[in-house]
C-alpha cells in the first residue's frame, strides 16, 4: 500500500487542524471531485470524506476507497461500525493513506445503517462507543473525533445527551461535531431526519458551557454567515452540509472572514477553469463527466445566468460522447454573460449620469 505524506498546510502534522469551519461528510456527495472543486474555492475549510463503513474497506477494495488527491487536505475520514477492533485497524489505514482525522459517525439514522448497528444507533450505546474511539486512537496519532446527533428516538434529554458526550470525553477525545437534531430511527426516512426533528442549538451551546476543554462544532441547518457567526460566539466551529453543496461559493469568504488570509481573489470563472485539467485527466482515467459535473452545477447559485449553467450541464454531460469541450464551452458561456451583465451595468449607470 503507497503511504501518501500530506503537504504541509493546515491540517498537515506540521500545524494542527483549525476546524472553525468545516464542510460535512454527506453520502454520494461529498466525493473526492466534490473535494477537489469546495478545495480551489477555500483552502482552509476542513473537509470530510463520505461515511466509509469498516466492513466496506476491509472486505472491498480498500485503495479505491481511500485515494484521494494530496491537493484536498485538510481532509479527514469519516468511518462507519461499531466494532473497536475493526474500526482500529480502518483508523491505521487512513493514516497510512495521509489523512488529517479520523472521525466516527454517531448520527446516520439511515435503514441500512442501522442493520449494521452502527451510525446514530450507537448513542444508545456510549459504553461502546467509548470502547470503538479508545481502541481507534490507541491505533493512531492524528487526532480523532466523533459527530453525532444531541440525541434519539424522540427522547430529548440533555442529560443523556451529556453523559453520552463524558462517557466519550473520558476516552481523550477532544472534538464532537453535533449535529443539533434529534435522530428519529422509527417512522422517519433519511431525508426527513434532515429536516423534521426541530434544531435545538441550545443543547449544543450548553455542551459547550458544560464541557469547556472539549471542541464543540455546531452542525445542522446553518445557511449564511450571519448564523455562522452568531454560532461562533458560543461554540468552537460550524460545520455546513447542504448549504455548502447548494451554494458552493459561499466557501469564497471562509478563509478571510473565518481564518484571517487576505480577501481571496478567486471568482466563479476562475474556479470552473481551473476545474478544466482536473476533469480532462479524470476522464483520461474513465471517469464520465457527469460524476464531476453533478457537483459543479451549483457554483453560479444565485447569479445571473445559473439557471442557464445548470440547465446546460445537466442536460449536455448525458451525451454519450460528452468530453471536457462541454465543460469547456459552459465557461465560454459564462465569460460571455458576465462580460454582457458588465456592459449592461455600465450602460445603466452612464443614463443615470445623464
Amino acid at each position: 500500500m503507497t503511504i501518501i505524506q500530506p503537504p504541509a498546510i493546515p491540517g498537515s502534522a506540521q500545524e494542527p487542524l483549525n476546524r472553525r469551519f468545516c464542510v460535512a461528510p454527506m453520502i454520494d456527495w461529498t466525493d473526492r471531485h466534490c473535494r477537489f472543486f469546495h478545495r480551489l474555492i477555500s483552502k482552509r475549510a476542513v473537509l470530510y470524506t463520505e461515511m466509509i463503513s469498516t466492513g466496506a474497506l476491509i472486505h472491498g477494495d480498500t485503495d479505491h476507497l481511500l485515494d484521494h488527491d494530496a491537493r484536498e487536505h485538510p481532509l479527514a475520514l469519516q468511518l462507519g461500525g461499531n466494532d473497536p477492533k475493526q474500526l482500529a485497524h480502518c483508523a491505521k489505514l487512513g493514516e497510512q493513506r495521509g489523512y488529517s482525522e479520523i472521525n466516527l459517525n454517531c448520527g446516520c439514522p439511515s435503514d441500512r445503517v442501522q442493520q449494521g448497528r452502527f451510525g446514530a444507533s450507537l448513542m444508545a450505546k456510549p459504553d461502546l462507543v467509548a470502547s470503538c474511539m479508545a481502541a481507534m486512537r490507541e491505533a493512531v496519532d492524528i487526532p480523532v473525533t466523533i459527530k453525532h446527533r444531541i440525541g434519539i428516538d424522540r427522547q430529548t434529554s440533555y442529560q443523556k445527551l451529556a453523559d453520552f458526550v463524558g462517557a466519550v470525553a473520558e476516552t481523550g477525545c477532544r472534538t464532537f461535531i453535533v449535529h443539533a437534531r434529534m435522530a428519529w430511527l422509527d417512522g422517519l426516512s433519511p431525508k426527513q431526519n434532515r429536516h423534521l426533528p426541530p434544531l435545538q442549538y441550545e443543547l449544543v451551546y450548553q455542551l459547550k458551557r458544560d464541557f469547556p476543554a472539549c471542541e464543540i462544532i455546531i452542525n445542522g441547518g446553518i445557511t449564511d454567515f450571519k448564523e455562522i457567526t452568531e454560532h461562533l460566539h458560543r461554540t468552537d466551529g460550524v460545520m455546513l452540509g447542504r448549504e455548502a453543496y447548494k451554494n458552493p461559493f459561499l466557501l469564497a469568504s471562509v478563509d478571510h472572514a473565518l481564518y484571517g488570509e487576505g480577501e481571496s481573489t478567486i471568482d466563479r470563472l476562475n474556479v470552473l477553469e481551473q476545474m478544466i485539467p482536473y476533469v480532462e485527466n479524470q476522464l483520461q482515467h474513465g471517469i464520465r463527466l457527469n460524476r464531476i459535473t453533478r457537483h459543479i452545477l451549483g457554483l453560479f447559485h444565485g447569479q445571473h445566468g445559473g439557471k442557464k449553467f445548470r440547465r446546460f450541464l445537466g442536460l449536455e454531460v448525458t451525451r454519450a460522447d460528452a468530453g471536457i469541450e462541454v465543460l469547456a464551452e459552459a465557461l465560454m458561456m459564462m465569460q460571455n454573460h458576465t462580460l454582457q451583465t458588465q456592459d449592461n451595468n455600465d450602460a445603466e449607470a452612464r443614463l443615470a449620469h445623464c
